[in-house]
């Protein structure tokens, strides 16, 4: 009781983007809504770019694509000098995290003095900035509710963080018709990704009832709707809800953030070069039970709103949430995805590195307790 009643006392901010277009078709009122705007710089990826004309955009487009799955410093510099060249007035993320991570930061550089490397921390971005809307086309990261963007340094590996009110979109369109072609593989991890978002702020030391509200009905989505949309991709309802589900994740994040579960998953993604979504799908099942018994009632909770039964002993959620994600389709042993044993502990120490997640979770993570989770994974 105590808990949460210093939780609700705990002073937290919630911004979210100023309108939020969501349903079968919803991309049409993007068309309406960005009338009064002559020159559009839309960011997206080959897969991803024939959505652009779906929208009916007037006036100049100018649609970039070549964006990596992790885009680093080079890649965003590239994306900025075309987007100075064209100058625009509104800038559309139409993709993925990544797309929408790199729209967030040409809509507040392209027309300033700053480059990334002075934009890394929290509020640093001056001013204000071009117009912004997020269209995303997958439903994991939950990017388009947020104002953080990652950025990986090619030279260290890092993941850089940036955090800035400039970079919340005014418009966000949730259309689940652009996510029937997302592949069933990559639908299920990174519908893991939206449910870890969802996990992690909810059993976070940061947590807050107000939080707490959108990560249920995120896994509770999760639950119900994940396994539809990788049975069938054109399941409308499964894929809206998967939307939604990430949608809710990316609200989580701002306020509350995530905790071991992604620090854990970034030296695979940057390492073994894993999609991010998938990185975090297979890190997710041992995290939640390591986690087990600093919070059971909300494990509890996680657990029944996946269908499975509520257990507290660490190997019993361990076993019944790998088999979940596995019943996904999802490969989980490292092993399978090229890992070598011997690089376990130095990706270890990498992950113990990323303070500002590991100092989030309930229970002590140390880089013994991260090498083992990679040995048990791998």
């Amino acid at each position: 009781m105590s808990e949460h009643v210093l939780s609700m006392a705990r002073p937290i901010t919630l911004v979210q983007p100023a309108r939020l277009e969501i349903g079968a078709g919803a991309i049409s009122h993007l068309a309406e809504w960005a009338d009064g705007f002559s020159r559009i710089f839309v960011v997206a990826m080959a897969p991803t770019v024939g959505f652009a004309s779906r929208i009916g955009l007037k006036g100049a487009i100018e649609t970039y694509i070549d964006i990596p799955p992790e885009p680093d410093l080079p890649a965003v510099e590239a994306v900025l000098v075309a987007a100075r060249a064209f100058k625009p007035d509104l800038v559309i993320g139409l993709g993925g995290g990544s797309v929408m991570d790199v729209a967030k930061l040409v809509a507040v550089l392209w027309d300033g003095e700053q480059s990334v490397l002075d934009v890394v921390g929290v509020g640093k971005v001056l001013g204000r900035r071009t117009a912004l809307a997020q269209v995303p086309t997958t439903s994991g990261t939950g990017s388009e509710a947020g104002i953080r963007s990652l950025v990986t340094n090619p030279e260290t590996l890092a993941k850089l963080a940036i955090e800035s009110r400039h970079m919340l979109a005014d418009i966000v369109v949730l259309d689940p018709e652009l996510t029937y072609s997302v592949p069933s593989a990559v639908t299920a991890a990174t519908g893991v990704d939206a449910l870890a978002h969802c996990v992690e702020s909810f059993t976070n030391i940061k947590a807050h009832p107000l939080i707490d509200g959108y990560a249920t009905l995120g896994i509770e989505l999760v639950g119900r709707y994940l396994a539809r949309a990788v049975a069938n991709g054109s399941d409308t309802e499964a894929r809206a809800g998967m939307m939604l589900a990430s949608y809710y994740g990316g609200v989580c994040l701002g306020p509350v953030n995530t905790a071991g579960g992604h620090a854990l998953a970034y030296p695979l993604g940057t390492r073994l070069k894993l999609p991010h979504g998938l990185a975090n799908a297979i890190v997710f099942p041992h995290v939640l039970a390591f986690n087990a018994n600093a919070r059971p009632e909300k494990t509890a909770a996680i657990l029944s709103a996946l269908g499975l039964p509520s257990h507290s002993d660490e190997r019993i959620v361990l076993a019944s949430a790998l088999a979940w994600c596995r019943d996904l389709g999802i490969e989980m042993q490292l092993s399978r995805h090229g890992a070598n044993k011997d690089d376990l502990p130095l990706w270890a120490e990498e992950a113990f590195a990323i303070k500002r997640l590991i100092d989030n979770n309930p229970r002590a993570l140390g880089p013994s307790e991260i090498l083992t989770i990679y040995q048990n994974a791998f």
